[in-house]
Order: C-alpha cells, then structure tokens, then sequence
C-alpha cells in the first residue's frame, strides 16, 4: 500500500485510528515528530476516504487541544468513530482506508463573496449558534457559490438567512 509515503501528519492519524479501533486506546504522540506539531496550535480536519469516496471528516477550526499532534489524534479518532453520516470504521476497513490532514490557519472575517476562492480558501458561515464549514479544493466545488451554500446546509442555516463568513487556508497532508 502507500503507507510508507505518507506525511508524519496522516501517520499520526492512521496510528491513532487503528489502535482506536483494534485495542480501544488512545494513543499519545510519539516522540519524535516535527517541531511545528508539538509546539503549535491549530484547528486540524481529519478526512477518510475509501475507495476515492468520503468515508468520514471531522475537526476543529480552533485547536482546542495542547498542540497539533493532540489535535489530529482526537480529530482521526472522531472521523473514523463518530462522523453521523456514516457508521464507525471497522478493523476490516483500515486497510482500504486514505487519509488526508488539514492544518487550518486561523479564521478570518471577510465582508464580501469576491474575498473567497473554493481552490485556496475554506469557508465559514455563521449565523446566530449555527456554523457549517467546507475545506477548500474539494472536489466538484468549482464556485464560491457552490461553497458557501454546502457550508449552509451543513449548519442548518436557511438559504435566505444572514451569515457572517470566515475563511481560512490550510495545509493538505497525505
């Protein structure tokens, strides 16, 4: 398989999903991984594929933990268990199993649409307690448009509804 060429970052997540799901723990970082992910905070998506379809995504556009490597732990955990659209990930999935990390940069307010690119920015839509998020560059997501109304439906929040919106760039690891 393709293992052996992934970034520290998906091997982070894959160690932590399969120990998830074949013993029950929670793994801690290992030792010796980048700087940037122990000494940095960041929200971090955690997104399964398999066999090139989504099979789970889940993060946080704000870390909420100690630093990166936490943040991917908890966030590939929660893809492969916890992700509503589709039932938990079994030990006979791990193998057919791609992953891909997102580092998200810090979100920022923008006051207009033309501020947005689907291929360079993710974007945020609030109203009120509602938010819904979509990773920028995905597939079949050609227009801003197209973008802004996924992340809506996503929180609930109606078509004619006002929404402050955020975006943010990440760094994609495979």
């Amino acid at each position: 398989m393709k293992k052996n060429k992934e970034s520290t970052y998906v091997k982070l997540a894959r160690e932590a999903i399969e120990n998830y799901i074949r013993y029950g723990k929670v793994i801690s970082p290992p030792p010796d991984l980048p700087e940037e992910m122990v000494n940095q905070k960041a929200g971090v998506f955690v997104s399964l594929k398999k066999f090139g379809n989504l099979r789970g995504c889940i993060g946080t556009f704000l870390p909420t933990e100690q630093n990166i490597a936490y943040e991917i732990i908890r966030n590939a955990i929660s893809a492969a268990m916890e992700d509503p659209r589709f039932p938990p990930v079994t030990v006979s999935e791990l193998d057919d199993l791609s992953i891909s990390v997102d580092v998200l940069s810090p979100p920022e307010e923008i006051s207009d649409i033309s501020q947005l690119d689907p291929k360079r920015y993710g974007v945020i839509v609030s109203s009120g307690y509602k938010k819904g998020l979509l990773l920028p560059d995905i597939e079949g997501v050609d227009t801003v448009e197209e973008q802004i109304n996924i992340a809506k439906r996503k929180a609930g929040i109606y078509p004619g509804e006002k929404v402050k919106l955020y975006r943010f760039e990440v760094k994609r690891y495979y």
